[in-house]
């Protein structure tokens, strides 16, 4: 399979090059809209934002745009490299694997996100005209052959709807062009520092087929290097045999038992150096069709596969770029997505069709050990996991505890807008539309003990202590306008409004399983037996749950209905109606708005004024005692300026705002590290951002940065209480407490961010120019989570006063994980450019900085093992590319 996917990408720029022959002394062709070449970074690049194209300059709101001469410019090639150059834009990395990266913007970020059955992105990502946006970590495309990438600060509820509550993020590709056959191909080498070596091979090609045809193709393939080392380790657990428990056995050939019965794990047969290595490759394909001078239509096509091992964030405890793990670990991340888009004229008036459907499966391992070591500690007084929780196989031996997850989604998204602009110089003029969306996702998550006994573990599935297996449809509808008036020449006002409905579901089965013999009774007892997820509270034919846990009784009957979702063992997270269960649903409806007003005194100079509302809609959480949470909405205030001065050759831009979070949706691994979605307080964002070039002949500069202030209004509780004075109890009459007092600054988005680039270009000769390059990156510290208090329920009583009065019984995540670090990074370039030809040689990350992205956990309230997920480390490689 991977000799097949590098040959059909050598086909593809094989291909191309043979175009390439004899067209070499081609010069290149002049560029339609959509072009390369038709984007100077003179502060004139042309942008669709507000659904219209226009100058980025004239555009009243806080937009930062790359171009496809910026993004060759500084390589950037992925969603973490273009982030870099967005000051606006923060993410928390998931683990550090690509794809499963969570974007925030203007510090609308309170930690925890990404949860296939959590919230929704506060940020939309779409590619041209389609939404891309997707729970559990955006779609990673590779940049290449791309127009330019916009980013839309702030609510852009009028125009891009639920998920794009903080703002907006839009790849914007190059399109088929009618004019002539032209290409490029583009190879680079790399080798990383305390790493390995990786390199890339991208090409495209453009061909016309008639007068009013053309085709657009990209094809590319990426190795990126690992850098980080799965180093010799062991983990000890506890021997169930000092408290009576059963002997132990070894499960696994890396199992010893120890003297007094315990079992002594090592990780041998996964050791390797630069175990984070990733392969990327993929296409994408456009068809132009010009059925007249009025009427376009373009469908398009993308595929991507990516694979990534090993872990991307390492352990301090155990070393710099260093990691102990002991099971497999691998991601394979595959999506692709069809598209149409017909563009024309009816009257005067622009229409626009824009549909798209979008399929992505994902399949990775992941190593739990941490989680398993962290347990087995908090349960030393009672036996460990082994005993506490009877981890037993079918001989009722002790076995090794520690668990591996093995998980799947399957999410697929269809999309389609219709709307409308009247011409854009008209006094009076407006875009309005509809819009709607259908996303689901099929969710498995397999939490794997292996040998354990098929009665202790999910019924139906062996040596599974824990099973997921849930299928949520999240459906958007809309209508939206924006109309624009010009009250004078040089005044406008704007005015816009979206009016949604959502309806969110979920339904299926998780948690542990119950051993029928008995009657499902705790006799045997169960590996982690529970009354409150799992089979125990799965729907009976009596319409009854099999176990009441407010009355500790079972159901009339102990039939149990069969799984709503296939693969589970029944459905616990439902409706029981009419003989069946349905899913849980969670809807709602509303409005956004956004008033711009803008005014142009001269040519060169715009200021604006813009208060928007957008919003992020509600869900619901698995855990029957934890209620649905609800919509939050963000009230954006914001005021701008955009100067063009020295004849196009300086621009600066600037913007200062307040935004209002009202009852930020907020996520947290709760007991047994299970994702609960609550509503926090109100919390209050000050801020300010710019963004700046300036052309002098061969000298460009160009210069960016954001500071945020991000604080809550009001107490976190650590039990949901609305008047977040946290004093009602929680849901099982637990002692309410402060988990973080007013002021305190929201996680993961630096307080400033700043970003610089110069680049000096020299005529060689003939058709030669030389140039170097230098890229500065910096942003502050910032933390890891916003809690500062969390009680550790294990084997603690939380409705005990004087048990919740000891200090000794909470924790303070923020703490324990740690800050994420201030750094400054510097990258630098030395090429040329021939006709046809380029080469370039680059050191990025020249200093070796050990930056951090993100920090996290596999223990969600047992403090042990905080992972940092760096930059990559100092990289050295050589380019070639070429152009006919």
């Amino acid at each position: 399979m991977l000799f097949g996917r590098r040959l059909a990408v050598s086909a593809l720029l094989a291909s191309a090059a043979l175009a390439a022959t004899p067209a070499m002394a081609q010069d290149a062709p002049p560029a339609p809209d959509g072009q390369a070449n038709n984007q100077p970074d003179n502060g004139d690049i042309i942008i669709t934002a507000l659904k219209r194209s226009d100058s980025l300059q004239n555009v009243p709101i806080s937009v930062q745009a790359l171009s496809t001469k910026k993004l060759d410019e500084l390589n950037i090639s992925n969603f973490q490299d273009y982030v870099a150059s967005l000051p606006s834009v923060s993410f928390q990395a998931l683990g550090g694997t690509p794809g499963t990266n969570v974007v925030y913007m203007r510090g609308v970020a309170s930690g925890g996100d990404g949860n296939h059955s959590g919230s929704l992105p506060s940020v939309g990502v779409y590619l041209d005209e389609q939404p891309v946006t997707t729970i559990g970590g955006n779609l990673d495309v590779h940049i290449y052959d791309i127009a330019r990438i916009e980013s839309l600060s702030g609510p852009q509820g009028t125009l891009y709807g639920a998920s794009s509550e903080a703002g907006t993020i839009r790849i914007i590709t190059n399109k088929p062009d009618t004019s002539k056959t032209y290409g490029r191909i583009d190879l680079e080498g790399n080798k990383v520092s305390k790493g390995g070596w990786g390199g890339k091979a991208e090409g495209m090609i453009n061909l016309p087929l008639s007068p009013n045809i053309a085709f657009r193709a990209v094809g590319y393939y990426e190795k990126d290097a690992g850098f980080i080392d799965n180093v010799p380790g062991t983990r000890d657990f506890i021997s169930p045999a000092v408290f009576g428990g059963p002997p132990a056995v070894t499960t696994y050939p890396n199992n010893t038992i120890r003297p007094d019965g315990g079992i002594s794990v090592n990780n041998a047969p996964f050791v390797k150096k630069d175990y984070n290595d990733t392969e990327i490759w993929g296409g994408r394909a456009a068809l132009k069709v010009d059925l007249d001078s009025n009427w376009t239509i373009t469908p398009s096509f993308l595929y991507q596969d990516t694979r990534s091992h090993g872990s991307y964030g390492f352990d301090p405890k155990v070393g710099d770029l260093e990691v102990q793990h002991f099971f497999p670990e691998y991601r394979r991340d595959r999506f692709w997505q069809a598209g149409l888009t017909i563009e024309g004229k009816v009257g005067n008036w622009d229409v626009t069709y824009a549909a798209a459907y979008l399929d992505r499966k994902d399949l990775q391992s992941s190593d739990y050990t941490d989680y398993s070591e962290a347990y087995d500690h908090m349960y030393s007084s009672v036996g460990g996991l082994a005993y506490y929780f009877a981890y037993w196989d079918k001989n009722g031996n002790n076995i090794d505890p520690r668990q591996r997850v093995v998980g799947t989604d399957h999410f697929k998204k269809m999309s389609q807008e219709f709307r409308v602009a009247s011409p854009s110089t008209d006094r009076f003029r407006i875009v309005a539309g509809a819009f709607y969306q259908r996303q689901s996702n099929l969710i498995h998550q397999d939490y794997q003990i292996q040998g354990l006994d098929p009665f202790l573990s999910v019924n139906g599935s062996p040596g599974t202590l824990w099973l997921t297996q849930q299928h949520r449809v999240d459906k958007d509808y809309a209508m939206f306008g924006e109309a624009s008036y010009d009250i004078t020449p040089t005044v406008t006002f704007t005015a816009g409004g979206r009016a949604f409905i959502y309806d969110n579901t979920l339904i299926g089965f998780f948690g542990f399983g119950r051993d029928p013999r008995n009657g499902f009774t705790n006799s045997p007892p169960n590996a982690a037996f529970s009354n409150r997820t799992g089979v125990a509270q799965c729907f009976t034919t009596a319409g009854e749950r099999l176990y009441n846990r407010d009355t500790d009784t079972y159901s009339s009957s102990l039939t149990l209905l069969p799984p709503a979702v296939a693969g589970g063992p029944c459905t616990n997270l439902g409706v029981y109606t009419n003989g069946g269960v349905i899913p849980v649903e969670a809807s709602g409806q509303g409005v956004t708005y956004r008033f711009n007003l803008s005014w142009k005194p001269r040519p060169g100079l715009l200021m604006y004024g813009t208060v928007s509302r957008g919003f992020r809609p509600g869900g619901i959480n698995r855990r029957g005692d934890v209620p649905p949470y609800q919509a939050d909405f963000l009230t954006n205030y914001e005021v701008g300026a955009k100067t063009t001065w020295l004849g196009g050759k300086l621009r600066f831009n600037a913007a200062v705002y307040r935004q209002d979070w009202d009852a930020f949706q907020f996520s947290f691994l709760g007991a047994n590290s299970f994702t609960e979605i609550h509503n926090g307080p109100n919390a209050r964002i000050w801020g300010a951002e710019f963004d700046s070039s300036l052309t002098l002949g061969g000298l460009s500069l160009t210069a960016s940065g954001s500071y945020t202030d991000a604080k809550t209004q009001k107490d976190l509780c650590g039990y949901d209480d609305r008047t977040f004075t946290c004093t009602t109890p929680g849901p099982d009459g637990q002692i309410n407490y402060v988990s973080a007092p007013a002021g305190t600054r929201l996680p993961i988005t630096p307080r400033v961010k700043l970003n610089g680039t110069a680049r000096y270009s020299v005529p060689l000769g003939d058709a030669v120019k030389g140039y170097v390059q230098g890229v500065v990156n910096y942003q502050s510290s910032a933390s890891s989570d916003v809690r500062t208090k969390v009680f550790v329920s294990a084997l603690n009583d939380p409705t005990d006063p004087a048990t919740v009065a000891n200090p000794a019984n909470f924790i303070n995540p923020a703490a324990l994980l740690g800050r994420l670090k201030s750094f400054t990074t510097a990258d630098f370039a030395l090429g040329a450019e021939f006709k046809s030809f380029s080469i370039e040689v680059f050191l990025e990350n020249a200093f070796d900085t050990r930056g951090q992205l993100s920090r996290f956990q596999e223990c969600g309230s047992c403090g042990q093992r905080p992972y940092i997920v760096p930059i990559r480390p100092q990289t050295a490689g050589i380019r070639l590319g070429s152009k006919f």
